[in-house]
């Protein structure tokens, strides 16, 4: 990956270089970016490793969930099928 400035960081946006700098300090902390200094310049480069860890986490709970909610939904629709059935014996 390359470096890249903060100016050239904040072009895109619509936000000041001091707010991407706040910004690039919080990712910074992260461990999502580093900051070299060359003289002036101060060149930024992206560490994405870390975020494939999230996403690994991300991922385990996101199966849970999902099993979750589609049992749920088995238990909800055999309820219902149940309620219609009663429904129609009342009749």
């Amino acid at each position: 990956m390359g470096e890249t400035s903060v100016t050239e960081l904040a072009k895109p946006f619509s936000i000041s270089p001091p707010a991407v700098t706040k910004h690039l300090k919080v990712l910074q902390r992260a461990g999502l970016v580093t900051q070299g200094r060359q003289a002036q310049w101060r060149p930024c480069q992206l560490n994405a490793a870390p975020l494939g860890e999230v996403a690994d986490f991300i991922e385990q709970y996101r199966q849970h969930w999902e099993q979750s909610l589609n049992r749920l939904d088995v238990y909800l629709k055999k309820l219902q099928a149940g309620e219609k059935k009663s429904a129609g014996k009342k009749k």
